[in-house]
């Protein structure tokens, strides 16, 4: 989804990782406009359903094997599978996402710092 169509975000806020899985999201910083995450994911838990509206930049604190699953249990993507875990101390963009769930199926914490990117208000439509 492109990040300038936010206003058209069909999912409700109590979907927003900070409000359906605050555990593992800890606000750092907000704004109008941008969000700093410190997502944290210890070896064997679940993050519960949630969404990410705004798409961002991800710093790799530390990482583990993930699985992360549709609402209705459908696997999105394995990195035992596909090879794509994150390496530490790099930075990725990561765009918005869906409901999802997301399991640390590996020995070690996921962590990550997010800044997530929302959209200046000129930009929006309606």
């Amino acid at each position: 989804m492109d990040a300038r169509s936010i206003s058209a975000w069909p999912w409700p806020d109590a979907l927003d990782a900070r409000t359906a899985a605050p555990e593992f999201h800890a606000l750092l910083y907000e704004d109008d406009r941008v969000r700093v995450l410190d997502g944290r994911v210890p070896p064997g838990a679940t993050v519960p359903v949630h969404t990410h509206r705004w798409g961002g930049v991800l710093y790799i604190l530390s990482t583990s094997d993930f699985v992360r699953r549709d609402p209705e249990g459908n696997v999105l993507m394995d990195t035992r599978e596909s090879g794509a875990a994150p390496i530490v101390g790099s930075a990725t963009w990561g765009a918005p996402l869906t409901p999802h769930t997301f399991e640390n199926v590996g020995s070690q914490e996921f962590r990550t710092l997010t800044v997530e990117m929302k959209d200046d208000p000129r930009n929006q439509s309606g």
